[in-house]
């Protein structure tokens, strides 16, 4: 199984505080750091799920850039990464509560400096999947078409700027979509959908029919949903490339997503050993 995944690759600052504040309010702020993005976050995944990922996006010219690039291949990854000179890799400034919910925060940077041209023809061919998350519509619509055209898999995770962009011409070319109920409700949807529910698990509505598992319930609260959404998305994918079964693909994808909801950050451990004690 190899899947392409396209889209941001951030360094990620979270910083856990004891309740998100509101307006004109304060919280206490405990930090740290690592890689984020939601397409890297993906190809980690995917290959922590003995998947082989390629991972296409872009970096600036510093020293985040070459973190993030060190901790992708020490996961496993195949980065196809460029690099923007004269430009910082973007950071997302992550507000965990002592819940688990998450805020963000982003920066500009170069993590949509990925156009079309940068990902090569021969990219697709031995590829069984592309996997597109939050990006430039533009970007996006492209490798959507130009894979669909190549008769790989499409699968898109718009993400939170959903809200803010068209991606009309990208879920023409998507055979699945992962979006949660608000986004769902904001655009179109192809033949394979995936509603996520945070911790009352998701709904597949597919030709198979409609699969409406509830979550696995760990004890206490969620420690962090950053990253939950992506570990879902790869779990997901692992499944349905290999096998095709759309009930087991849900079980599994919410698998990973509790298990990467009840750990920091967006990099849970997800080897297929772990994930199995869940789900059985």
């Amino acid at each position: 199984m190899r899947v392409m995944c396209a889209g941001h690759v951030n360094w990620d600052v979270t910083l856990r505080v004891d309740r998100l504040p509101a307006p004109d309010d304060e919280a206490r702020v405990r930090e740290r750091t690592e890689p984020g993005g939601g397409a890297a976050d993906v190809a980690a995944a995917l290959a922590g799920l003995g998947g082989e990922a390629r991972l296409f996006g872009s970096v600036g010219d510093d020293g985040a850039g070459s973190a993030v690039r060190a901790e992708l291949r020490r996961a496993g990854v195949e980065t196809r990464l460029r690099t923007v000179a004269d430009a910082a890799t973007a950071r997302k400034y992550l507000l965990v509560d002592d819940d688990g919910e998450v805020a963000v925060l982003g920066t500009g940077g170069a993590d949509e400096a990925l156009s079309a041209a940068d990902v090569p023809a021969a990219a697709f061919d031995d590829a069984d999947a592309l996997h597109l998350t939050g990006q430039d519509p533009e970007t996006a619509a492209v490798l959507a078409a130009t894979a669909a055209d190549r008769g790989l898999a499409v699968s898109f995770d718009p993400g939170r700027r959903l809200a803010d962009r068209d991606y009309g011409d990208v879920v023409d070319h998507v055979d699945l979509l992962f979006a949660t109920e608000r986004e769902t409700a904001a655009t179109a949807t192809p033949a394979w959908t995936v509603t996520t529910r945070g911790d009352r698990g998701a709904t597949l509505n597919c030709p198979e029919g409609r699969f409406d598992p509830p979550g696995y319930d760990f004890d206490g609260p969620p420690v962090d949903v950053a990253g939950a959404g992506d570990a879902f998305a790869a779990g997901f994918l692992a499944v349905r490339i290999a096998d095709g079964d759309p009930e087991r693909a849900l079980s599994v994808a919410n698998a990973c997503g509790a298990l990467a909801a009840g750990e920091r950050g967006p990099r849970p451990d997800l080897s297929r050993e772990r994930v199995e004690r869940v789900v059985s």
